[in-house]
């Protein structure tokens, strides 16, 4: 991105709220950050059955899955001649493993669903959604 090779990004959502915050998998929001800072539109595409017309505030209000912390503590590898487990940090090492991030509206060019493509702001979605609202 930083060496203009990028046009635009596309992810998907897993979950998306009212107001546009959006929840997919991990480093979604990192590239959110970096697509902001070199000034590249960034695009959330998935199906409208996951937006959550409950939630405001993705960061506050949807739970983030935590996965098991081996999954970033060891790997598969070859030991005695054998494939096994492999530890590759610090048996005292704390590990934390999170499925998903929050990405916020603020870094989101647009959303892209069947229904057509609107901003990450609650008054769009509404739009695009009114009948989901009368």
């Amino acid at each position: 991105m930083q060496q203009k090779m990028v046009d635009v990004v596309f992810t998907g959502s897993d979950r998306t709220t009212l107001a546009g915050d959006v929840a997919n998998k991990i480093g979604t929001y990192l590239k959110a950050l970096a697509a902001y800072d070199n000034n590249i539109p960034f695009y959330s595409l998935f199906p409208s059955t996951s937006i959550d017309f409950s939630i405001m505030d993705g960061v506050k209000e949807i739970t983030v899955e935590e996965r098991d912390p081996e999954e970033v503590t060891y790997i598969s590898g070859l030991a005695d001649g054998k494939i096994q487990s492999v530890r590759i940090c610090p048996e005292e090492t704390v590990a934390a493993n999170y499925g998903f991030d929050i990405t916020p509206a603020r870094l989101i060019t647009g959303l892209i669903t069947e229904r057509g493509i609107c901003l990450a702001a609650e008054k769009e979605i509404k739009e695009l959604f009114s009948d989901k609202f009368n």
